[in-house]
């Protein structure tokens, strides 16, 4: 050991083991170097382990994949499947009857008797699926969506449900599933985050729904901006230099030197390793983040495309334009949130089609652009929110939580276009057939990205971890 005065100005940079050999002559030296080593060690089983120096270098899957990113279009708060997408004409004729079946022994809250859909639905495309009215536009991309109308999940809380869709667990801190996903292929673009999601809410879980938890730092998600600002002002921070690239490159190598001379001599610490890639990261971002961010060279006909050119749709509008742009320059996994409108306890009718609204035009200039640019081919879009709602009223006008049945569509590479897949009983309440849990989406998407959701795992605290824990089936009858 390397004795120093006491008035020294400098002191040793020792680590767990060094000091437990050192001291009361090593006692548990070996026991802990072993827990630390279970602690600290990553294990993605069958692709290439990622590269402290290089973490967001891409790496090959498992097998070939049929997609290479994806967009996530979250819509917070637990849209309504009878009022959208999974129409139900027994509930319509059924309307102010009791549930002719037993409600979940555990609810949200109590609600009363059923409630038909105050919106038409009609057929459309080749497929004939049917659409709610108040998605005039994206019911003619139909026959590229695959709806999965079996949906269900663990927990009829926000919080709680939030959590599952986004990590996999509604009662732990876990990495989310952008993390996983960029832990796993790493990203194209290294002068960019891997994972980013644009306008998030801060509530339900905040952070922890895009958090990499236990995994490196360099996998969180990048948040853009939050629900409380408007898409146009929602900015990557700090990004535009404050000195000279020259300068700041010195300074930032006088940094990273200190910090790697620590890591050394300290041993494993994934939090410092982590710390040193995002510097690096976010010196590169100064030069790529800027152009991204500025859409004056869109031309008219696209901002129009997305619903720019209107009040109701430009904010939600410019978040899908702003996915495109990011997954064009290679970012991995994006995710763009509509918050937190879709909570409808009561004001049924009115808020739904408002919010279908705001959504509509931007979603469907979203499939129509990536199709156009080539991009769908190769491009996972995934739509829904934490649960569906109660086909029972909740009020004069409202429904409440429901995670038993809902629906959730894909669109793009990797799954059939223009089937329903499932289905909820004949009021929309409980999934019956062929059910979809929330981790079977999840080895889904993994699969889909070229990716074995039992071997992408992670050593923490003594165990292996993945995103669907010791659960999942892949929905095989889906894929393309």
């Amino acid at each position: 050991m390397n004795h120093r005065h006491w008035n020294e100005v400098a002191a040793p940079v020792l680590s767990r083991r060094a000091m437990l050999r050192s001291a009361s002559g090593g006692f548990g030296a070996l026991a802990l170097a072993a827990l630390l080593g279970d602690e600290a060690r990553a294990s993605a089983f069958g692709i290439s382990k990622p590269d402290p120096r290089t973490p967001l270098a891409p790496r090959s899957p498992h097998f070939a994949p049929k997609a290479k990113r994806v967009i996530f279009l979250f819509m917070h708060g637990g849209p309504s499947q009878m009022d959208t997408f999974d129409y139900k004409p027994i509930l319509q004729r059924d309307h102010g009857k009791p549930l002719p079946f037993a409600k979940p022994r555990v609810v949200s809250a109590e609600t009363g008797n059923l409630l038909a859909s105050p919106f038409k639905f009609k057929q459309y495309g080749h497929s004939g699926m049917h659409v709610s009215e108040v998605f005039p536009k994206l019911a003619e991309h139909v026959d590229d969506l695959c709806m999965i109308h079996s949906m269900h999940g663990s927990n009829s809380r926000h919080g709680g449900a939030l959590l599952e869709l986004h990590t996999g667990s509604d009662t732990f801190i876990r990495p989310s599933m952008g993390s996983w996903i960029t832990y796993g292929l790493g990203t194209e673009n290294q002068d960019l985050p891997g994972y980013i999601t644009i306008c998030p809410n801060l509530s339900h879980g905040g952070v922890n729904n895009w958090s990499s938890a236990f995994l490196p730092a360099v996998y969180q998600g990048t948040p853009i901006g939050n629900t409380g600002i408007p898409s146009d002002k929602a900015k990557i921070p700090f990004i535009t230099a404050a000195a000279p690239r020259s300068l700041q490159r010195l300074e930032l190598d006088l940094v990273q030197a200190m910090n790697r001379e620590h890591l050394t001599k300290a041993g494993v610490d994934q939090a410092l390793e982590g710390r040193i890639a995002s510097f690096e990261l976010a010196y590169r971002m100064q030069s790529a983040a800027p152009e991204i961010q500025e859409i004056t060279g869109e031309s008219p006909a696209t901002l129009k495309l997305y619903g720019l050119d209107q009040e109701p749709t430009k904010n939600f509008g410019r978040q899908c334009l702003m996915a495109r742009r990011f997954i064009e320059r290679g970012v991995r996994f994006v995710q763009v949130s509509h918050s937190y409108k879709w909570d409808q306890h009561s004001g049924l009718k009115k808020d739904v089609a408002k919010n279908a609204l705001e959504i509509d035009q931007p979603i469907a200039g979203l499939l129509q652009d990536l199709k156009a640019r080539g991009l769908l081919k190769d491009t996972l879009v995934l739509w829904g929110g934490e649960f569906g709602r109660t086909s029972t009223s909740q009020g004069d006008d409202g429904r409440d939580h429901n995670p038993h049945g809902y629906t959730m569509w894909m669109a793009g590479a990797g799954v059939k276009a223009g089937i329903r897949f499932g289905q909820t009983d004949d009021y929309g309440y409980y999934a019956i057939d062929n059910k979809v849990h929330v981790h079977d989406l999840h080895a889904t998407i993994l699969h889909i990205l070229g990716l074995d959701h039992t071997k992408l795992t992670y050593r923490y605290a003594g165990r292996d971890f993945r995103l669907t824990d010791v659960h999942g089936e892949i929905v095989k009858e889906i894929l393309a």
